[in-house]
């Protein structure tokens, strides 16, 4: 068994970022509709805090997924 030490290519990076990025937008659709779904871990669920949390995952991979974009 071969481990390549390659560096992963630019286009597998942001793949990832953008499943990262559709992954909270997904997580945010279910929490708006029950948040319990998605902050099982909170005390407090609401959906306040589903934005804050999963939009911001969102808002920082779009950028991320932008720069990169931009970049390469």
């Amino acid at each position: 068994m071969y481990i390549s030490n390659k560096v992963p290519d630019m286009e597998q990076v942001k793949l990832f970022i953008l499943l990262v990025l559709a992954a909270a937008l997904l997580f945010m659709l279910l929490g708006l509709y029950r948040p319990r779904l998605v902050l099982w871990w909170e005390d407090v669920q609401n959906r306040r805090k589903i934005l804050r949390v999963y939009g911001s995952v969102a808002a920082v991979a779009f950028l991320i997924y932008l720069l990169l974009h931009l970049l390469i």
